[in-house]
């Protein structure tokens, strides 16, 4: 049996000020993108079971485009195989505070796919001889949890989870970034499993040799330069989803190229520069990038910067660059400040934006805000307060 595994598609995410052509939010569109093109591999690849592990919308109340564009790609799929079976979990991200809400993924049922949003429930598919029990993000948060058990008398048992493994986290991840449910080794005991088929945590990630995360399709947690550093430490070719040959839980990773890449440029350490040495370092930096910065979207810190400097540097040229690009954020970040700490050596002091994203990580939110967005926004208002005169 062949089975495809996707997680966290994240449709109806928007991020930035661009718009499409047609008056679209130009990020939104790459990320509908992106699983379009998973599709359409999908579709050469013929699995005979497809498993969506959560986060299938970026909120509980997806734009129409965004409700719209699911189904006709689950169309899709349910046209050119008919045979094949698909089964969506809800994760964090599509789980309403209140039942009486409700959740649009239920529409997707008339399509026949089976759709889990609240409780466990165990799916059998004789055709398939194998038996999936999808456990939402929502069973997690129950107050007691659920007892997940593979189904006595089939010849394939699938696990499918939406929840994180704080293990799994590289140097720089925190769990604070997902908000959602946790999950703990012993609980879903891959040993007992055919394959287990995870969601939440955003890079591919092998948990055991038959417990695997896809990763996210796009880049949609605001801390995306972080993934691309994991990314690359663990050897991936970028964002995919994957493909399961069972039994034996043979894992191919089927790399879905971007609409775009995210550049992350070689940093430039300001301290002891004037303005018009960073002006000149930026620019080497922007004409060195590859590939071009055209319609990308392209990070730069700058370490070291008085804000009397930040205020001297070429603001026209940053103009330039910011027009060229997609996005182009110019990160200017101030020499480090120190304190004495009681009697010992000096210490570093937690800059404000730091203190604001501890603080909003832990603060206890409404389920359909969206707590990523919500400490972007938070840190961004609070880094352009704190400048006399913005980088533009």
């Amino acid at each position: 049996m062949k089975l495809a595994h996707l997680a966290d598609l994240h449709l109806g995410f928007r991020q930035f000020d661009r718009q499409t052509p047609r008056g679209g939010n130009q990020r939104e569109a790459d990320i509908a993108e992106a699983f379009r093109r998973a599709v359409d591999d999908l579709l050469a690849q013929q699995p005979d079971l497809v498993l969506v592990a959560g986060d299938v919308f970026h909120s509980v109340r997806p734009t129409n485009a965004a409700i719209l564009f699911l189904w006709r790609q689950l169309q899709r799929i349910r046209v050119a195989l008919p045979e094949t079976a698909i089964v969506v979990i809800a994760g964090n991200h599509d789980t309403p505070r209140s039942a009486e809400t409700g959740t649009i993924l239920r529409l997707y049922e008339a399509l026949g796919v089976e759709v889990v949003v609240d409780k466990p429930r165990g799916l059998h598919f004789p055709k398939l001889d194998c038996a999936v029990l999808a456990v939402p993000s929502q069973a997690l948060s129950a107050p007691e949890r659920p007892a997940l058990r593979p189904e006595p008398g089939a010849a394939l048992n699938v696990l499918l989870v939406h929840g994180l493994l704080e293990e799994v986290l590289g140097p720089e991840e925190s769990a604070a970034e997902y908000w959602g449910a946790t999950l703990t080794r012993a609980e879903i005991a891959p040993a007992q499993w055919d394959y287990v088929a995870l969601g939440d945590y955003h890079v591919a990630h092998e948990v055991a040799a038959n417990a695997w995360y896809p990763g996210s399709l796009e880049y949609v947690n605001p801390r995306a330069w972080v993934q691309l550093r994991e990314e690359a430490r663990r050897k991936l070719p970028g964002k995919g989803y994957l493909l399961v040959d069972l039994p034996g839980a043979k894992v191919t990773f089927r790399h879905v190229p971007t609409a775009r890449r995210l550049l992350d440029l070689r940093p430039v350490q300001g301290a002891g520069l004037t303005a018009k040495e960073i002006d000149e370092q930026i620019a080497e930096r922007v004409a060195k990038a590859r590939p071009p910065i055209e319609d990308q979207v392209v990070r730069l810190v700058v370490y070291g910067v008085s804000r009397a400097t930040a205020r001297d540097l070429d603001h026209a040229a940053i103009r330039s660059f910011k027009a060229r690009a997609l996005n182009f954020h110019l990160d200017v970040r101030r020499p480090d400040a120190t304190y004495e700490a009681g009697i010992g050596a000096p210490g570093r002091r937690q800059t404000l934006p730091e203190t604001v994203k501890e603080f909003l990580g832990r603060r206890l939110l409404d389920a359909d805000v969206n707590r990523e967005e919500f400490v972007r926004l938070g840190v961004a208002y609070v880094e352009e307060a704190g400048q006399e005169e913005p980088v533009t």
